[in-house]
């Protein structure tokens, strides 16, 4: 006669013991839930005045803090790149210091509480930073063997070397160009210094680009010469005497660099009747955040956490303190 339990009794006990405990855990949130509902009923005079409240708060807080980007793309011109950073980070320490009369009567700021902050960085473009310049290509060859262009690329000597640097600021409400930039651009244009720099840089280069123009005319004119001599000429040695003589060859390349100099030159031209020059300015650019725009509806939400948080605690601290007095008689 075998003794053996049979093994599917057990098996229906564990299903039955999980059904059950499945049930429970639903109970269990279906009395918090209640609870909860309950709560709320009870309470809803003081979560209707705090949700009010927090919706006025965030009503105000959303209107009047409001944050924007503003982004001003500069040149700086005849070396005055350290000139420049500088005057931003000066700007931006007035700023935080609450200098309002530096930054309206000095800097030209209308409203000077409006700018919460201003910061310069450049704009990394490592085919400009070594274009025609042969000692920052090496420079970026010897890095790259040691791994570490991403380095100096980033590093703070270098990217001021960079052509174009953008200048930023946030500011609370929205801004036109003629209250702000056109000020700030004017106050980082006030070097007496750079200006003679920047008077003396514009007339050379003026001088520079009238003077290759002269070079290439003759230089035309030679070939011209050169041409016509070759044509009235029925023995092609002359072609070959002139050629080895006067270096054709050497004649060419040289207008071709000089050309390709001067459409350099009258793009520099453009940029250097200002020391700081700016080349595009993009404003009221709206910051978005999580938390911006938004306080009407998380105030009211934070308001009642709080609330449900507080009456969680209270209650805590209510049983523990009636245990607490059970225990002690």
């Amino acid at each position: 006669m075998s003794t053996k339990v049979p093994q599917n009794s057990d098996q229906e006990i564990d299903i039955f013991q999980l059904s059950r405990s499945i049930n429970s855990f639903f109970d269990r949130v279906n009395s918090s839930i209640f609870r909860a509902i309950q709560f709320f009923i009870r309470n809803w005079i003081v979560v209707l005045v705090l949700v009010i409240l927090g919706g006025t708060l965030g009503f105000y807080l959303d209107s009047s803090k409001k944050s924007y980007n503003n982004q001003i793309v500069v040149t700086p011109n005849f070396e005055s790149v350290d000139y420049l950073y500088a005057k931003v980070d000066l700007i931006q320490a007035k700023i935080v210091s609450g200098d309002v009369d530096f930054l309206r009567n000095t800097v030209g700021i209308a409203d000077p509480k409006a700018i919460r902050k201003i910061e310069i960085k450049p704009i990394a473009d490592v085919y400009k930073f070594i274009e025609d310049k042969e000692q920052n290509f090496e420079l970026i060859k010897l890095m790259a063997e040691v791994g570490e262009v991403k380095k100096v690329l980033e590093d703070n000597v270098t990217s001021k070397n960079y052509t174009y640097h953008t200048i930023s600021f946030l500011s609370n409400g929205l801004v036109n160009e003629k209250e702000v930039v056109e000020p700030l651009l004017k106050y980082l244009n006030n070097s007496a210094y750079f200006n003679s720099i920047q008077k003396i840089g514009y007339k050379n280069l003026e001088l520079e680009i009238a003077q290759n123009d002269t070079i290439i005319a003759q230089i035309d004119h030679v070939l011209n010469g050169l041409s016509s001599t070759a044509k009235n000429s029925t023995k092609n040695d002359k072609l070959v005497y002139y050629s080895e003589n006067l270096q054709l060859n050497d004649i060419i390349k040289t207008k071709q660099k000089l050309v390709a100099e001067q459409g350099k030159n009258r793009f520099r031209l453009i940029s250097f009747d200002k020391t700081i020059k700016d080349i595009n300015t993009t404003l009221n650019i709206n910051e978005n955040k999580t938390v911006n725009g938004n306080f009407k509806i998380w105030l009211p939400i934070f308001f009642i956490f709080l609330f449900v948080l507080v009456s969680l605690f209270r209650k805590f601290y209510r049983k523990q303190l009636a245990i607490s007095r059970a225990n002690q008689h």
